[in-house]
Parts: structure tokens; C-alpha cells; sequence
């Protein structure tokens, strides 16, 4: 007995049909591209906002004169380094996270495991790092409402108005510690959620689920959280 297939059925596999349909997605995954979406425009707005009072301004914290501490070890000398061993950490923990999804379409727990263990010791030593620049800028002068006498922070500026020094130093930090601050919350967020996924991993609930769908989702947001580190630094250590 032959089964005829239908002109739009035959369409449908065809090599020109497009494949799968991008709106086949799964529920759990669309919604966490659309909380991505919302949070992308909560960062935006934040940078955008201080893109625009660094560049209205006449004076402004020169970040290599800023960032060039490296805690515990150095006070000064080594502009930017501190700061290019976070982003190399988080970057790391984005692949370990890549490795982690990879392992998950193989059905191979004990990598999946290993690999999402890595993530989270990723996750918690950016953290710690974070701590640590918070603290010595802080030791600094710098600190949310704190008004530093322009003596205090003459050595963060290359020339400019002296007068204006305190004010566009508690504007940064005000800006540098509530945005830092938000990037921070949601990496620990992304471990907190990474640590309750691997109790699941090694529980075995999604070998027997026969899926590993929520480290790909779970993935998503960490990725995320990288992406916003890129422009983080790009905007508060570059320019």
C-alpha cells in the first residue's frame, strides 16, 4: 500500500524549505530569550546614561590611572592587569559553560558535571576579584556618595579643572559601583542557579529526563552575563 504525500508535505522537505521552523522553539528557552531581551535594555539604559555624562564632561577618571593596582600584590604600576585576569576568568567560565551544553547533547553526565563545577569556580573567583577592587578602590576614596576632597584624587586625572575633581569623582564611582554592582548580582545569580542545576546533574534528574535542555538554558543567561562584562569594561576601563 503506498501513502501519497500531500503538495504541502512534499514541500516541506525539500532542500529550499528552510529546515525547522524558528518558531518551533521550546517554551522554557523563548522565555529566557525574552528575560534577556528585558535585561539587555536595563544595561543599556545604564551605560548609555553614563556614556553620556563621561563624555559631557570636562574632566573625567583617566582608568588607567584608576585601575592600575593589582590587590594584595600591588598598589600601582599595573594599569588595566587586575581587571584583564577578571575578564579572562569569566570568559573561561563562558567556555567551560560551552563544554558543559556540548557534553549535555552526548548525554555524558560525568562531563557535564565536571565541566559545570568548573563553571561555577569561574563564577565565584570573578566574584572574589570583584570583592577585592572594590575594596581598594574603596581604600581609594571612591565609594558611592562619597565626596573626596580634590587633593585625594588629583593623581586619577590627567589635567582638567581641579575644582571640578570631587564632583566627577563621586559621579563615576556612584556610576561604576551601581553598574559593576548590577553585573555582580547577576553573576551571582547565574551560580547560585549553576550550583542548583549540578545538584540536579549529579542527581541524575535530566539523564533520566533524557534531556539536558536546561544547562542550554541555564547557558544562555551565563553567556549573557559575559556579553554585558564586554561592555562593562569596554565603557568603565577602556575609554
Amino acid at each position: 500500500m503506498s501513502v501519497q504525500v500531500s503538495p504541502i508535505d512534499e514541500v516541506k522537505t525539500t532542500p529550499w524549505s528552510g529546515g525547522r521552523s524558528p518558531f518551533n522553539v521550546e517554551y522554557g528557552k523563548m522565555m529566557m530569550w525574552f528575560f534577556l531581551l528585558s535585561d539587555a535594555f536595563t544595561f543599556s539604559s545604564l551605560l548609555i546614561a553614563y556614556g553620556a555624562l563621561r563624555f559631557s564632561s570636562s574632566s573625567w577618571p583617566a582608568p588607567d590611572l584608576v585601575f592600575q593596582s593589582v590587590p594584595g600584590l600591588l598598589d600601582s604600576g599595573a594599569p588595566l592587569v587586575f581587571v584583564g585576569l577578571m575578564t579572562f576568568i569569566l570568559i573561561l567560565s563562558s567556555v567551560t559553560m560551552v563544554l558543559a551544553v556540548e557534553a549535555g547533547h552526548r548525554m555524558a553526565k560525568k562531563e557535564v558535571l565536571w565541566w559545570m563545577v568548573a563553571t561555577i569556580i569561574g563564577g565565584f573567583t570573578f566574584l572574589g576579584c570583584q570583592a577585592l577592587e572594590w575594596s581598594h578602590l574603596h581604600h581609594e576614596g571612591f565609594w558611592w556618595g562619597h565626596i573626596p576632597t580634590a587633593e585625594e584624587l588629583k593623581h586619577v586625572f590627567n589635567g582638567g579643572n581641579e575644582a571640578t575633581y570631587a564632583t566627577y569623582a563621586q559621579q563615576f564611582a556612584n556610576l561604576f559601583f551601581t553598574i559593576t554592582g548590577f553585573h555582580g548580582f547577576h553573576v551571582f545569580s547565574g551560580v547560585i542557579i549553576n550550583i542548583i542545576i549540578t545538584i540536579n546533574v549529579l542527581a541524575g534528574t535530566y539523564q533520566k529526563r533524557g534531556s539536558y535542555l536546561m544547562i542550554e538554558k541555564v547557558g544562555l543567561y551565563w553567556h549573557f552575563v559575559d556579553l554585558v562584562w564586554v561592555f562593562v569594561f569596554t565603557f568603565f576601563y577602556l575609554v
